[in-house]
């Protein structure tokens, strides 16, 4: 379950961050408030997950997903670059959560 439960955490991450994005500067109060919700989400399932897994790794592959996840949804919704440079280093983002998970043991 604490794979899981991470796995929850990092896609509420990313709902925290496009809500942020979204709020402009906590202006706007509906994604204001998704924001909190989406975060709150987040750490709590995150901190679930910590309750097996080690730190670390779990924060590794939170922020993976949150980052990639992120990066994904500019460039599909906000028309953010698509640049090969810039896909070419999420890979390598992936690579390294997916090679903390390996090594991690769990």
């Amino acid at each position: 379950m604490a794979w899981f439960f991470l796995l929850i955490a990092g896609f509420a991450e990313i709902g925290s961050v496009i809500s942020l994005k979204l709020a402009e500067g906590f202006k706007n109060f509906s994604p204001s408030v998704a924001c909190l919700l989406f975060g709150s989400v987040s750490f709590y399932f995150l901190s679930l997950s910590l309750t097996v897994l080690p730190v670390g790794t779990a924060y590794a592959i939170w922020t993976g997903i949150g980052s990639i996840g992120s990066v994904l949804v500019g460039m599909i919704f906000f028309n953010e670059s698509k640049d090969r440079k810039r896909i070419v280093l999420i890979a390598c983002i992936t690579i390294g959560a997916v090679g903390v998970k390996i090594t991690s043991g769990q």
